[in-house]
C-alpha cells in the first residue's frame, strides 16, 4: 500500500469521526437520523443539518481521490447524502394531500409533518399535537436539495417527485403571510401555540426560491420537463419583508440568534451588507455569553426556573428567565461558518477556541459540542446580579448532531480541504456583492394603425400588435392562467399553483412555448378589473414606479427584463393621446427616466438582450407526448389569440338616453320631467339632515372635522367661479326625498332616465332603483334581445364615467357594483407584514382592526361593514390601501414609528387638509376629496403622509391638481385666522398660516399614528417606575414589563391601542408629549419610583390651566377665548369650547410649538413638576428639555 499524503491521513481522521458520530446513528432502511438514542423523532432540519458534514467530506475526497479507496469513500458519503435526502423525500410525498390543502387553506392543520419515525419514515404525532408548520424546514431542504443537486448529486429520480418538489415549492411560496412556528417549533414565546411571522423562515423560504428557480432537478441528465419553474415576484416579496423586519425575528421575539442561518450560511438570503453587518452585530452583542449565544431575550427552555410540567408559560412568568436563558455552542457553528465565508480568518479562529473550549472531551479525545449550556439552580441569584459570572453546566443531547456536523465543516474550511464555493455552488454567497445596473428595456406598441398614426405625428414610431408577429403579446392573466398548469400530476393527485397573482417581475421576460414567444403586459394595466386603470396620470406614475423597481430588484437573472406597454383607445383624451404619455414616452428616447436606465426599442431588437423563460410544462408529459402541447392549453390559447385587448361592451355604444326614443311618444311623460327640474338649490337646503342626504349619489359620511361645526352659518365660497359640473347637478336632488320619488312609477324613472343626458342624474336615478327594486330588478328594456337589469345600466354608466373622468360618481357606481380594487387583499398583506396595523371606518365608533392577512372577500366585507350604505368612502379606503402599500414598498421611511394605519383618521384629514386649503365646509370638501382623480388622491396622500405642505390648483370640470407648495400664492387662510376673524392681506396671509402651522402639524401626526423615535422602548422605562399610565379610562398596567421586553413588537401595540382611544388626534399627539416628558424625567433620574398610577391627561389638562394663566398674565391671544376668568368663558351651544379646541384644551395651546418659554414641553413639565408627588422638593433640578 502507497503512503498517504499528509491531507490524505487528515481526511481520513475526520472521517472516521463522521462515520462515528453521524453515519453510525444513520437508519439502515430509511436513511433517517433519530433525535437521540432514547428518541427515534427525525426532525426534517435537524437531519438536513447533520447530513452536511458528510456531504462537505464527499466533496473533500473527490479532490483528492489518488487511490481506488478513497473513489470509494467519496461514493459512499455522496450515497449517505442522497439516502438521507431520499428518505426525507418520501417522508413527505406520504403527505402529499396535505400539500394540497395548504396551497389554498394555509392552515396550520394542514402543514405537513415537522417530524417523522427514523425507522418507518411514517407520521409520529398528531396535526393538532405539534407545530408542524415549520416553512423554514421545508425550505432548508429545498435549499441543500438545490445545492446538492448543483454539486453533481442525483436524488430526485423521475417526474413524479419532480412534480411534488414543484408543489413544496408552491407551499413556500407564500412564505412572507404565512405565520409558522419558526425555527424553535413554539411561535409566539409564550410558547401557548400561537403562530407568528418569523423572519428566520422568510428568508430561508426566499433562499430556497432563488435556489430552485430554473434547476434542473435531473442534473447535467435531465431535459426542459424535469426543470423547477418560480416566479420570481414570490422570491421578491420574501426579501421585502425580510428586509423590513430584520433585525426583529418577530412580534414577540425581537432579535433571535436563529437569524444567523438567513444572514450567512447556508441561505445567505440577504442583499444589504450594512443590514447584515447590523444584525450580526445585534446578535453578538446582545444575545453571545461565555457557552455560545442565546436563543432569544427571556427564553426559559431548560433553565432552572421553568415548570417542567407544562409546556406553556404564564405572560408574567417571562420576566423570570432575563439573564439565566440557556446559551446555545450551535450558534458559534454558525459564526465560525460566516466568518470563513467572509475570509476573516482571524475571527473563525477566535470562536473556534471559545468553542472549543467549551466542547466535551469523549475518552478517544474526540470532542462533542453539547446542546446547551444552563445555570445551575444553587447559582441563580448570582447569575441575576452579574450576568455571565457564573459556571453553566452542558444539558441536552450530546453530541448535539446539528451543531457536531457545522462544527466538523467549519474545521473542513479553516484546513482548506473545502473552498467556499464547494458548499456553495450555486453561489449564493455573492448575493450582497455590488452588481452593475440594470438597464430596463421598453417596448410600446399601439392596438391599430390608427393609434400609430397619433403617436406618428408627434414623432414617435412604434409598431402595431399585427407587426410584432411571430412574437403574441398577451395580458398579464393569460400567463396567470399558464401558469395553473405548472406542477399538476394526476398520479399524486396535485392540481398546480393556486395563486393567481403575476408581479412585474414575472410580466417583464419573455416566454418560449415550442416554436412561439409570448410577450405580457403588466397586471396592474388590465382595464376591465379597475377604475384605477382609466386614470392616465396614474398609469404613467405607476409604470415610472415599476421601473424603478425592476432596477433595485432584478436579480439573479439572465439578460435584462422588458416592459410592453400597449397604446389603445381606451387611454385617449378626446380623441387625443395625453401630453402625460407624450412626455414619458420622449423621455424613455432620451435613455433615462428619474434616473433609471432605460431603452426604447422594438421586441424583435430585443429578443437577444432579454431574460426568456422555457413554458416547457404545458406539454402532456403525463400522457408521454411531452413535445405536444397540453390540449387545455392549446383550447385556452386559440381562444386568446382571438380576443382584442381592450374590452368593447356592446351597452356602451348606445347610451340609455337613446334606448328606446320611439316609445318616449307612447309613454305619460308628464310629470316627470318636471318633478326631475322642481328642485331647485334653495338656500335653506343647504343645512340638510343626513336621512334626507341619503339618496345623494356622491354622500359620504358627515365627517366630524371641527370646521363644519363652525362654518355651519353659509357656505364660503367655493374657489371657483364656475359652479363645477358635479355640483350643479350634484345637489339638485339632494332635497327629493324618498317619499316623492316612491309615488312615481319605475316606468316614470325609466323614461327619466332616458330623457337626462347628465350622469349625475342618471347616477340618482339608479340609486333610487337599487335601492327600491334591487340590483337585478328588470326593467324591461332589451338590448340585443336580452332583457337589461339595473345591474347592467349601472355598469355602462360606470364605463361612461370612467371615460368623461367623473371621479365621484365612478367611485360611487364602482362601490354598487361591488368592484374591487386590484389586489386588495395583497396591498393589505403588504401592510401587515411590514408589522403595521391597519384599521378602516370612522373612529370612535365604527374601527374595524385588521391585523392578520384575510381573504379578498371577508376584507371587502369588513370594509364596507365599516361604512354602511356609504359605498363612494369604502371604494376610497379600498384604494388608499392600495396607495399606502405602493408608498410602504417603494418608500418605506414614510412609515417609520407608524404602527398603525388607521384609513379612517386619515380620510378625514385629508378632507380637514381640503376644507382648509380650498375654504369651504367639510361637506363640501368631501364631496371635493372624492372628486379627485385617482392620481391626485395618491398624491394629497403622499403630501399628508410626508408631512410636505401643498396647494391646490384647479384644473376645471371642479377637479383640483394637487401641488407642493414651497411658495405658493394660494390662499392657504388658517382655520384660526378665519375664527379670530383677522382681516388678511398678502402681508397677513403668511401670518395667519403660520398660526395654524402646529395645530395642523399635530393633526397629521396624530392622525397618522406618529410618535417620537425610540419612544416605545423609552415609555416602557418609564412603567418599570411607576404602577401603571392611564390615559382616557384605559391603564397600561407595570406588568407588561414582566411579560414583553422593551423593543417587542407586542408592547409596541399594546401600547398604541391605549393611544387609539382617544378620538382627537391633536389630543392624542399632546399626550404623546406629556408621556415623552415622563421619559426623560425616567431618564434623568430625577426620582426613583414615580408613584403609582399617573393620569396622563391630568397633566395635559393641568399644563393647559398654567398656559392660560400665563396668557392672562401677558394678555396673549387666548385671552379672546379661554384665557378669562372662569365666570366670563363663554361656551358654544353644544358644550364646547368657544375656540373649537379639542378635549377643552385651547386651541391655542395645540398651536403652540413643542420648545421654547411658552411651548408646550415646558408647560407640561411645570404640570409634571406640581401633580406628580415623587419629584425632590428643593435643590437644583436639570430641566433643560432637549
Amino acid at each position: 500500500m502507497r503512503s498517504r499524503s499528509n491531507s490524505g491521513v487528515r481526511l481520513d481522521y475526520y472521517q472516521r469521526i463522521v462515520h462515528n458520530i453521524i453515519m453510525h446513528h444513520q437508519h439502515p432502511v430509511t436513511g433517517l437520523f433519530p433525535a437521540s438514542s432514547d428518541n427515534n423523532h427525525a426532525w426534517i432540519r435537524d437531519n438536513v443539518y447533520c447530513i452536511l458534514a458528510v456531504w462537505g467530506l464527499s466533496m473533500a475526497y473527490k479532490k483528492i481521490a489518488d487511490m481506488d479507496e478513497d473513489r470509494a469513500k467519496t461514493y459512499e458519503l455522496e450515497q449517505s447524502c442522497v439516502k438521507l435526502m431520499r428518505g426525507l423525500l418520501m417522508a413527505m410525498m406520504q403527505q402529499k394531500d396535505k400539500v394540497e390543502q395548504f396551497k389554498s387553506t394555509q392552515n396550520p392543520l394542514d402543514a405537513i409533518h415537522a417530524k417523522y419515525s427514523s425507522s418507518t419514515g411514517q407520521s409520529v404525532v398528531g396535526d393538532s399535537e405539534w407545530g408542524h408548520l415549520q416553512i423554514d424546514a421545508i425550505s432548508l431542504y429545498l435549499l441543500i436539495l438545490a445545492q446538492m443537486t448543483a454539486s453533481g448529486l442525483q436524488i430526485v429520480f423521475n417526474l413524479d417527485e419532480v412534480a411534488f418538489i414543484q408543489n413544496l415549492v408552491f407551499y413556500i411560496e407564500s412564505a412572507y403571510c404565512t405565520p409558522d412556528y419558526g425555527i424553535w417549533e413554539r411561535g409566539d414565546k409564550t410558547n401557548h401555540g400561537l403562530p407568528e411571522l418569523n423572519a428566520s423562515s422568510i428568508g430561508m423560504a426566499k433562499a430556497a426560491l432563488e435556489a430552485m428557480n430554473e434547476l434542473d432537478l435531473f442534473g447535467a441528465r435531465g431535459g426542459p420537463t424535469s426543470v423547477i419553474h418560480v416566479l420570481a415576484d414570490e422570491a421578491q416579496k420574501c426579501q421585502a419583508v425580510l428586509q423590513s423586519m430584520l433585525p426583529r425575528e418577530s412580534s414577540s421575539k425581537e432579535l433571535d440568534s436563529g437569524l444567523l442561518s438567513v444572514i450567512s450560511f447556508p441561505a445567505f438570503a440577504v442583499d444589504d451588507p450594512q443590514l447584515i453587518q447590523q444584525t450580526r452585530h445585534a446578535i453578538i452583542t446582545r444575545l453571545r455569553g461565555r457557552f455560545g449565544c442565546k436563543r432569544f431575550l427571556r427564553d426559559g427552555y431548560r433553565t432552572p426556573k421553568e415548570d417542567p410540567n407544562r409546556l406553556y408559560y404564564e405572560p408574567w412568568e417571562l420576566r423570570m428567565f432575563e439573564n439565566i436563558e440557556c446559551e446555545w455552542p450551535l450558534f458559534y457553528c454558525y459564526l465560525i461558518l460566516d466568518y470563513c465565508f467572509q475570509g476573516n480568518k482571524d475571527a473563525a479562529a477566535e470562536y473556534t477556541a471559545a468553542l472549543e473550549e467549551i466542547m466535551i472531551k469523549t475518552e478517544d479525545g474526540i470532542r462533542l459540542v453539547p446542546e446547551l449550556y444552563a445555570v445551575p439552580s444553587d447559582k441563580v441569584p448570582g447569575e441575576y446580579q452579574e450576568p455571565g459570572s457564573q459556571k453553566r453546566v452542558p444539558l441536552g443531547r450530546c453530541p448535539f448532531l446539528w451543531a457536531q456536523s457545522l462544527y466538523l465543516l467549519g474545521k473542513l474550511l479553516q484546513e482548506g480541504f473545502l473552498a467556499v464555493g464547494e458548499l456553495d455552488p450555486l453561489n449564493r454567497r455573492l448575493c450582497s456583492e455590488k452588481k452593475p445596473d440594470v438597464v430596463v428595456q421598453v417596448v410600446i406598441l399601439a392596438e391599430d394603425d390608427d393609434i400609430r398614426e397619433k403617436l406618428h405625428q408627434h414623432d414617435i414610431i412604434v409598431q402595431t400588435m399585427a407587426e410584432v408577429a411571430p412574437i403574441e403579446v398577451q395580458p398579464a392573466s393569460v400567463l396567470s392562467h399558464l401558469y395553473t398548469y405548472l406542477g399538476r400530476n394526476k398520479k399524486l393527485n396535485l392540481t398546480g399553483r393556486k395563486s393567481r397573482d403575476v408581479g412585474i417581475l414575472s410580466t417583464s421576460k419573455l416566454y418560449s412555448l415550442h416554436d412561439r414567444i409570448f410577450a405580457f403586459t403588466p397586471q396592474n394595466i388590465d382595464m376591465e378589473h379597475y377604475y384605477m386603470a382609466s386614470d392616465v396620470d396614474l398609469l404613467v406614475n405607476n409604470f415610472k414606479n415599476q421601473l424603478a423597481f425592476l432596477t433595485m430588484n432584478w436579480r439573479h437573472m439572465l439578460g435584462r427584463p422588458t416592459i410592453t406597454m400597449i397604446g389603445h383607445s381606451g387611454l385617449l383624451d378626446q380623441g387625443k393621446i395625453p401630453l402625460a404619455i407624450i412626455t414619458t414616452i420622449k423621455k424613455l428616447k432620451s435613455g433615462y427616466i428619474n434616473g433609471t436606465r432605460v431603452m426604447l426599442g422594438n421586441l424583435n431588437d430585443f429578443l437577444n438582450t432579454s431574460c426568456i423563460t422555457n413554458l416547457s410544462f404545458l406539454g402532456s408529459q403525463e400522457d408521454g407526448l411531452p413535445d405536444r402541447l397540453n390540449p387545455q392549453v392549446h383550447k385556452y390559447l386559440e381562444e386568446h389569440l382571438l380576443k382584442s385587448i381592450t374590452p368593447r361592451s356592446q351597452l356602451l355604444s348606445r347610451s340609455p338616453s337613446q334606448k328606446k326614443r320611439s316609445l318616449r311618444r307612447r309613454m305619460s311623460v308628464k310629470g316627470a320631467i318636471r318633478k326631475t327640474r322642481s328642485i331647485a338649490v334653495e338656500p335653506e337646503s343647504l343645512g340638510m339632515h343626513s336621512d334626507e342626504r341619503r339618496l345623494s349619489l356622491a354622500q359620504i359620511t358627515p365627517m366630524c372635522l371641527e370646521s363644519d361645526v363652525r362654518n355651519g352659518k353659509a357656505r364660503s365660497p367655493s374657489p371657483e367661479d364656475v359652479v363645477p359640473l358635479w355640483k350643479q347637478h350634484g345637489h339638485r336632488q339632494r332635497m327629493t326625498s324618498e317619499a316623492q320619488y316612491a309615488d312615481t312609477e319605475v316606468e316614470e324613472l325609466l323614461t327619466m332616465l332616458r330623457e337626462t343626458e347628465v350622469l349625475e342624474e342618471q347616477g340618482d336615478i339608479l340609486q333610487y332603483l337599487v335601492d327600491s327594486q334591487g340590483l337585478n330588478f328588470n326593467t324591461g328594456m332589451l338590448d340585443d334581445g336580452k332583457s337589461v337589469t339595473v345591474k347592467d345600466l349601472l355598469k355602462v354608466l360606470y364605463e361612461k364615467a370612467c371615460q368623461q373622468k367623473l371621479w365621484g360618481l365612478v367611485r360611487h357606481t364602482a362601490g354598487m357594483l361591488g368592484k374591487r380594487v386590484e389586489d386588495l387583499a395583497k396591498a393589505v398583506t403588504d401592510l401587515l407584514v411590514r408589522q403595521k396595523q391597519v384599521t378602516v371606518g370612522m373612529p370612535p365608533t365604527n374601527e374595524h382592526t385588521i391585523t392578520a392577512p384575510l381573504p379578498e372577500c371577508e376584507l371587502r366585507q369588513l370594509i364596507h361593514q365599516a361604512y354602511g350604505d356609504d359605498e363612494s368612502t369604502a371604494m376610497l379606503t379600498q384604494e388608499l390601501l392600495v396607495y399606502l402599500a405602493m408608498f410602504i414598498r417603494t418608500e418605506p421611511q414614510l412609515f417609520h414609528e407608524m404602527l398603525r394605519l388607521r384609513v379612517g383618521l386619515i380620510i378625514q384629514v385629508m378632507a380637514t387638509e381640503l376644507s382648509r386649503t380650498l375654504i369651504c365646509t367639510g361637506e363640501e370638501a368631501s364631496e371635493h376629496l372624492l372628486n379627485l382623480s385617482p392620481f391626485e388622491m395618491k398624491n394629497l396622500l403622499h403630501h399628508i403622509l410626508s408631512g410636505k405642505e401643498f396647494a391646490l390648483s384647479s384644473v376645471g370640470r371642479g377637479n383640483f391638481s394637487v401641488i407642493s407648495a414651497k411658495s405658493s400664492r394660494v390662499s392657504k387662510k388658517s382655520q384660526i385666522g378665519s375664527l379670530l376673524s383677522i382681516e388678511s392681506d398678502i402681508g397677513g396671509e403668511v401670518e395667519a398660516d403660520r398660526q395654524g402651522q402646529w395645530l395642523r402639524r399635530r393633526r397629521l401626526d396624530g392622525a397618522l399614528n406618529r410618535v417620537p423615535r425610540d419612544f416605545y422602548p423609552r415609555l416602557w422605562h418609564v412603567l418599570e417606575r411607576c404602577q401603571g399610565l392611564a390615559i382616557e379610562g384605559r391603564v397600561l398596567p407595570q406588568n407588561l414589563t414582566q411579560e414583553m421586553t422593551s423593543g417587542e413588537l407586542k408592547f409596541a401595540l399594546a401600547v398604541e391601542t391605549v393611544l387609539n382611544s382617544i378620538p382627537q388626534p391633536e389630543f392624542r399627539q399632546l399626550i404623546v408629549e406629556a408621556l415623552m416628558v415622563l421619559t426623560l424625567v425616567a431618564e434623568y433620574n430625577v426620582a426613583s419610583w414615580l408613584g403609582n398610577i399617573i393620569a396622563v391627561e391630568n397633566l395635559v389638562h393641568k399644563a393647559n390651566q398654567i398656559f392660560l394663566e400665563d396668557q392672562i398674565k401677558v394678555n396673549g391671544d387666548a385671552t379672546l377665548c379661554c384665557a378669562k376668568p372662569r365666570e366670563q368663558r363663554e361656551m358654544t351651544s353644544s358644550g364646547g369650547l368657544l375656540c373649537g379646541g379639542a378635549a377643552y384644551v385651547c386651541q391655542h395651546f395645540y398651536d403652540s410649538a413643542p420648545s421654547g418659554s411658552f411651548g408646550t414641553m415646558t408647560y407640561i413639565t411645570r404640570a409634571v413638576a406640581t401633580l406628580l408627588d415623587c419629584l425632590p422638593k428643593e435643590g437644583d433640578l436639570d430641566c433643560s428639555i432637549s
